[in-house]
């Protein structure tokens, strides 16, 4: 059947080739390519809030709030897959022929993936639209910058993408011969339905798959409308795809903030950090300056592609044009240029809803007005007293990046910023110092590789406990992760002599033994980003431990803090970091095998010596 859709006239040949195939696989009522346009938007979100899938929030501009089937709240990292040929491509040695999923890459054979997708997409969008998002991750035109083409049939994720990614018919016109990635996404829930629509929200738990497809550049989505699951130009494309691609281009594809650092003598610095899902990327990106003096302005908050240009400089840019993060934990306190940002144009999914027209979530740092009443994530009425959250713990806004107050002019430069640091973190709540730097190198690509955290309610997983989370790339890894650090080490060589930025590891989550935060965190970060840039400039205010190089004495600006017990940030515990090892050891073995390059290996060993030659 040939679909002659709106605007189908203005798809290059092989992608309108590609949609009217998912066209007549998924068998939608009509089909719509989507151009961007203020008037196109305006009809969507009409539309959808005739349909109750979302509702306007009259005491904001423009700002609209929606509520999931609370079955579809975040990413299933246990239904998301990595298929190819060769399983070694994706799994590693350890792995090889036990068909189950490692720490680091569920994998699953093409053929076994054609047939879950066969056994899902055939009619999946009956009586439902099919519309065909153009967009462009990376400024439109920039040699940094990927195209893909997303097919859903989920009006939601258009209005979250149009946000998200840059959606416009220049994108189309960039497009040559079949030099884009195919995305194709479905809720997995045709029309009439044989299940109620729970909040009016479509998708089907049950058959949910996330996969992509890498030497192919093709990702496919069912049975789930939630943002990091369905948002194919995010994690699917610009980390999972992404990562492949720089492999084979020669860059890299990164979970990590970029941020613009000017120091109070006008100096500006440009940093990227990895930290795993709600360890305060956005945060710190957004950063409100304690210290007099420094300018802080973001690139982005969650993924950075990292190139070296011609004369061996490690550049970034961030691929997204908005940003979805966590409204829990969101307020005036820790991070006031967020809640300068979302206020309007905004998507709120899964928050609270106040009954003078607003949101409302957990630590928001905002009192309930006096006969405001609170409608929770779920839509039934709450109280504190109720016991249970307003807001969903991963309930998000997805807004446009244009518009933070803090955006730094060179935010879509098309030839991205130059890096100065690269820094990895995660929750330690014990054992791990506030800050170290690495000694070289292949010295930080073995503390990236060695990353752990806290899990976080991101994803799936429940509890609290510290989970190995490398690059803080875990859920995103779409290759061999051996092969991964080799690629890693090898960009020191592509830089051809011109030095690689310096790499660091921070942990603003160490607590006291009482269970308290040692470190204030937040605004007061900039203290440690003050030592670091310092240290980038050549300042000789650190001392060699067996970790990594730690700040001397008096070297972290303090000035205004009170009381910092410096002592139990810093402190090195021989019994803690020998377990450490240990367990770091173990995970390779299992996780990694004989993949794990041998310039990794040989810190790790240096590292273990130099921590059983400490004193007891």
């Amino acid at each position: 059947m040939e679909y002659a859709g709106k605007n189908m006239e203005l798809l290059p040949p092989k992608v309108k080739e590609w949609v009217v195939a998912m066209a007549n696989w998924c068998k939608p009522d009509s089909v719509r390519v989507i151009i961007g346009t203020e008037e196109e938007k305006n009809e969507i979100y009409t539309m959808l809030e005739k349909d109750g899938v979302i509702k306007r929030l009259p005491k904001y501009e423009n700002c609209w709030l929606a509520r999931t089937n609370p079955q579809d709240v975040a990413r299933v990292e246990a239904k998301t897959v990595i298929a190819s040929e060769q399983e070694h491509d994706t799994v590693t040695i350890t792995k090889l022929g036990y068909h189950v999923p490692g720490a680091l890459g569920p994998w699953m054979s093409t053929q076994e993936l054609d047939k879950a997708l066969a056994e899902r997409f055939p009619g999946c969008m009956r009586g439902r639209v099919m519309y065909v998002v153009p967009f462009s991750m990376g400024p439109v035109g920039s040699v940094f910058s990927k195209i893909g083409i997303e097919v859903t049939d989920s009006a939601y994720v258009v209005i979250n993408m149009l946000i998200m990614a840059r959606v416009n018919t220049e994108v189309l016109k960039t497009i040559h011969g079949d030099e884009f990635v195919r995305c194709l996404h479905s809720v997995g829930q045709p029309l009439p339905s044989d299940r109620p629509i729970i909040s009016n929200w479509p998708c089907n738990p049950e058959k949910t798959i996330i996969a992509h497809i890498p030497a192919q550049k093709k990702i496919a989505s069912f049975g789930s409308g939630y943002g990091g699951n369905s948002l194919l130009g995010k994690k699917c494309l610009a980390l999972r795809i992404g990562s492949t691609l720089g492999r084979r281009e020669g860059w890299l594809a990164e979970h990590m903030l970029i941020m613009g650092i000017t120091n109070p003598k006008g100096v500006k610095r440009y940093v990227c950090a990895a930290f795993p899902s709600q360890c305060g990327k956005t945060n710190m990106a957004m950063m409100t300056s304690t210290l007099p003096g420094y300018k802080i302005e973001v690139v982005g908050d969650d993924i950075a592609w990292l190139r070296l240009d011609d004369k061996g400089q490690l550049r970034a840019v961030n691929p997204e044009s908005g940003f979805f993060g966590v409204a829990p934990g969101t307020s005036k306190k820790t991070n006031p240029i967020a809640m300068q940002t979302i206020f309007k144009n905004t998507i709120f999914t899964n928050v609270a809803e106040t009954s003078d027209g607003g949101v409302w979530w957990e630590d928001i740092g905002e009192e309930i007005g006096k006969g405001v009443t609170v409608t929770d994530w779920q839509g039934n009425p709450w109280t504190p007293e109720k016991g249970t959250p307003a807001a969903q713990a991963n309930s998000r806004f997805t807004t446009p990046a244009g518009q933070c107050p803090i955006i730094d002019p060179a935010w879509e430069s098309p030839e991205g910023v130059p890096i100065s640091a690269i820094v990895f973190g995660g929750r330690r709540p014990e054992g791990v110092p506030l800050v170290y730097e690495a000694y070289n190198w292949a010295h930080g690509v073995f503390i990236g590789a060695s990353v752990k955290s806290e899990a976080t309610a991101a994803a799936e997983f429940k509890g609290k406990v510290v989970m190995h989370d490398p690059m803080a790339m875990r859920p995103f890894l779409s290759y061999n992760f051996g092969y991964y650090l080799a690629h890693w080490l090898e960009m020191e060589d592509f830089a051809k002599g011109h030095p690689m930025p310096r790499v660091f590891h921070v942990n603003w989550f160490r607590k006291s033994p009482e269970g308290k935060f040692l470190w204030p965190g937040f605004g007061e970060n900039i203290r440690v980003l003050d030592w670091m840039l310092r240290r980038i400039d050549g300042e000789d205010i650190a001392i060699p431990s067996p970790i990594g190089l730690l700040p001397k004495h008096d070297s972290i600006n303090l000035d205004g803090l009170g009381k910092i017990d410096l002592d139990a940030l810093f402190d090195i515990k021989r019994d803690f970091w020998m377990k450490e090892i240990d367990e770091l050891e173990t995970f390779f073995k299992q996780e990694v095998g004989a993949d794990l390059p041998p310039a990794v290996q040989k810190e790790m060993d240096d590292v273990d010596r130099r921590i059983k030659e400490m004193k007891q």
